[in-house]
């Protein structure tokens, strides 16, 4: 009986690390997925500059807006740093994105930190380039980003129910240049 038992509670050890084991496992196909959906993003990395102006309860607030954006994580990621200098050269707005892709989902989303908020929020990539919005209750805030002939522009607009969509935010940017950021300088073994 105790030889029995030992054997099924070995038994039952083998099966239980195998979901364990499961979970380490590089999951190849879901990876190869990721790098593909992420493709479609290219146009972005680089060093990026232009003017940007949101309208706020204040008035109008303009920046010059500077992008940085590249990829990490063997190329499965998107990361991108918004950072909008005052005319005084202080820093008027600063964020954090990171775009991925969700292979069994087939989905892209967007997790973004700025003005001390922070979420995950649906992303949707298109053939001129993507938009991504922020649900606030009965109200939707979607931003809309477009390439063309070497220009970068995006719009916010506020969308409320039978309303139509009200403008706040306009970017306008052109590529400054390569950036090795963020996957370059990283620590090393020695």
């Amino acid at each position: 009986m105790l030889k029995l038992m030992t054997c099924s509670l070995a038994m039952l050890g083998a099966v239980l690390m195998v979901p364990a084991a499961q979970a380490q496992a590089t999951d190849t196909a879901a990876i190869a997925a990721q790098k593909e959906a992420m493709r479609k993003l290219d146009w972005m990395h680089g060093v990026w500059r232009g003017p940007a102006v949101s309208q706020t309860p204040q008035g109008a607030h303009e920046v010059t807006q500077t992008e940085r954006i590249g990829s990490f994580l063997d190329g499965t990621l998107t990361v991108m740093e918004g950072k909008g200098y005052n005319a005084d050269g202080s820093v008027g707005f600063n964020a954090l994105g990171v775009v991925s892709y969700d292979a069994q989902a087939k989905s892209y989303w967007l997790t973004s930190w700025a003005l001390g908020r922070g979420g995950k929020f649906p992303m949707t990539v298109t053939d001129a380039g993507y938009v991504w919005e922020i649900p606030t209750g009965a109200m939707t805030i979607r931003y809309t980003a477009t390439l063309a002939d070497g220009t970068w522009t995006e719009v916010g607009d506020y969308i409320a129910p039978g309303q139509p969509a009200r403008p706040f935010f306009k970017m306008t940017l052109k590529r400054a240049g390569d950036s090795a950021w963020p996957s370059a300088g990283g620590i090393t073994k020695e």
